[in-house]
């Protein structure tokens, strides 16, 4: 295992970060009702909602549009479930009860994804070192695009910010059939610095559980239900492509930006921020916020709560927020808020510098 980063040890931000926790506990706390209970609910009916369109499917596979449409709506329902119930499960905030967490969070395996290697990159390195290159899975570079503003772009990089509307399409083929397994078997992957060793039982139950999900996704349809290899293959495509663009809407505008710091570890493995400013820089919030946004949405849009304070769950986002908002506004704290289609434009920047090295030319 190589040393882990260190963030930069100051006093000051220690005093303060204890200042906005205690208040954000005295609002949560303030809340009289439980509203967890609404993740457990939708703990139940999630699941069965896209079990149910499995089977509307199936039954009604010799009407071809009711197929396909039943299975990109899946890929919708795998996005509401990832967002609503796996990130909260994988944080332990559905159920008092790890176990019944645990449950939830193996809901991941049934729709073609690892719950044992995400678990791992979103805790253990996401939000141990978000931003942090060679740490945060998330900013892991595919060679395809280059996230990172100091690295120097190489070969089709430079053309990133023209074909990257090509790639992100693609973004829960390359999870399901190139991550996982990466992660699971290539030495040089980010996640074994912050994992080490993977047991060989999860290997084995990685394996299997990919199996299971094409068997049922494709191989079921065509033996029993007479559907064809054309329309098995085309409809779950067209699933994982809905899934990934709805997935990047949410996910992409909350930490690469250019207003979003990157930051570089010194020689001493030392960050240049505290761990309180480094989620501040390395993070933004969204305009947005509604009844959508907070109860389908998971309440993506107030990600730096999310940072800051992983162990509420985002039922009370709404509030932690604006504790967050008015600290910082008080002690010159760092924190961005863009409306959701000026932060995805702003990634699209952050593309278009990387693909012509900015910043080596502003260094120079």
């Amino acid at each position: 295992m190589m040393e882990k980063p260190i963030y930069l040890k100051d006093s000051d931000d220690v005093k303060l970060f204890n200042e906005l926790r205690k208040k954000v506990n005295q609002r949560v706390e303030a809340i009289s009702e439980n509203r967890d209970v609404y993740i457990k609910i939708k703990a139940v009916i999630l699941p069965l909602i896209y079990v149910g369109l499995y089977f509307f499917a199936v039954f009604n596979a010799e009407k071809h549009w009711v197929y396909i449409l039943s299975f990109v709506l899946m890929g919708i329902s795998l996005v509401l479930i990832y967002l609503n119930l796996i990130h909260e499960a994988a944080h332990n905030n559905i159920f008092k009860s790890k176990k019944l967490n645990g449950v939830v969070l193996h809901i991941f395996d049934f729709i073609g994804a690892n719950s044992y290697i995400w678990k791992k990159r979103h805790i253990a390195s996401h939000h141990a070192y978000p931003n942090v290159d060679g740490w945060d899975t998330d900013i892991e570079q595919s060679g395809l695009l280059l996230i990172v503003p100091w690295i120097k772009a190489k070969g089709v990089q430079k053309y990133q910010h023209r074909f990257f509307f090509l790639v992100y399409p693609l973004y829960l083929f390359n999870w399901m059939f190139i991550r996982d397994f990466r992660d699971f078997f290539d030495k040089e992957r980010v996640i074994l610095k912050t994992q080490g060793r993977i047991p060989v039982v999860e290997k084995v139950k990685m394996v299997s559980y990919k199996l299971f999900y094409f068997f049922y996704q494709i191989v079921i349809p065509m033996l029993f239900f007479k559907v064809s290899i054309g329309l098995a293959l085309g409809a779950w495509f067209l699933q994982m492509i809905a899934a990934s663009i709805f997935a990047l809407f949410v996910l992409l505008p909350l930490h690469p930006l250019p207003d979003n710091a990157f930051p570089r570890l010194n020689k001493d493995n030392g960050l240049p921020f505290s761990w309180l400013r480094h989620q501040l820089e390395v993070t933004n919030d969204l305009e947005e916020n509604n009844w959508l946004v907070r109860n389908v949405l998971g309440n993506f849009n107030f990600h730096v709560a999310h940072h800051l304070f992983p162990n509420y769950s985002y039922m009370y986002y709404n509030e932690i927020t604006e504790e967050i908002e008015e600290f910082a506004k008080e002690h010159g704290l760092a924190y961005k808020r863009f409306p959701l289609f000026t932060a995805l434009g702003k990634h699209r920047d952050l593309l278009r510098q990387n693909a012509n090295n900015a910043y080596y030319i502003l260094e120079e």
